[in-house]
């Protein structure tokens, strides 16, 4: 082994304890400190498009953990959270993923804290405190969930795959995604709307989804999903040839991504 593939291995372990650590601090905190009459904080891309006051904790007790380990480090955070670092790693971090599903009680949530080195990501962490699973990844080293090694179901054909998907908060963009479901819904094996990207990702990987789609996700939503999915087996992308982004985000095992990707496109699933 090469000093600079030592050093890179090294930095990705050092990186990866770091986000568990991360996650598993604020994912408790999200758990056992949710005040019984949590409200909405504030608003963003419209009234129903909300954040509390826990996301917000949440993403200061993230970002004073990194700055504390990692001062020279680069930050993004749905929050607001945004450090420019001089060190080649940048984290981005999604405090509460699932803020609605968390404000209405309901389990679906997580918290997701991906590592970038010059770009790449390289560890991702997504913790769902309510379902007892931590999913975990480095970047050729396959993905886990918990101790155990996480991989894809086995593409079906298009018309026997179950496909995760999400809306956005904007009107126009939900009527336009309604559109969409409603052409796609005959041609697969059923729809599932869970309410955490992260986590959709993740059940890919896991092999409870066989796909996953959605339009408007930004790098925080799918940055630690979309390589634990890869590093168990999937593939993501965007548009056909284009990388995933907030246009569109795809995942699915090889065999079922093109087929699935394809209808996705013909369908408009990337404008609104």
């Amino acid at each position: 082994m090469t000093d600079q593939s030592e050093q890179r291995d090294r930095l990705g372990t050092e990186l990866l304890e770091i986000a568990l650590e991360a996650a598993t601090r604020a994912g408790a905190f999200l758990r056992d400190s949710r005040p019984d009459d949590l409200g909405v904080a504030a608003t963003k891309s419209s009234a129903v498009d909300v954040v509390t006051e826990m996301d917000i904790a949440s993403e200061k007790l993230i970002t004073g953990l990194l700055a504390d380990r990692r001062p020279d480090d680069g930050v993004l955070g749905e929050e607001g959270a945004s450090v420019e670092g001089n060190s080649g790693v940048e984290w981005v971090i999604d405090p509460l993923d699932g803020t609605v599903n968390y404000l209405y009680g309901l389990p679906s949530w997580a918290v997701s804290i991906a590592a970038r080195v010059d770009g790449e990501t390289v560890v991702g962490v997504v913790y769902a405190p309510l379902r007892g699973e931590t999913y975990r990844a480095v970047l050729g080293e396959g993905a886990y969930v918990n101790d155990r090694p996480a991989r894809v179901r086995p593409a079906p054909a298009l018309e026997l795959a179950l496909v995760g998907t999400g809306f956005g908060y904007l009107p126009h963009r939900r009527a336009t995604q309604a559109d969409v479901v409603r052409e796609l819904i005959p041609q697969v094996r059923d729809i599932r709307r869970g309410g955490s990207a992260a986590i959709d990702l993740c059940d890919v990987a896991v092999g409870r989804l066989d796909g996953y789609y959605e339009r408007g996700l930004n790098p925080w939503d799918y940055a630690a999903g979309d390589l634990v999915a890869r590093e168990a087996g999937a593939l993501t992308g965007g548009r056909p040839g284009e990388p995933l982004s907030p246009d569109l985000t795809v995942a699915a095992p090889p065999g079922l991504f093109e087929p699935l990707q394809a209808r996705l496109d013909e369908l408009g699933a990337w404008h609104d």
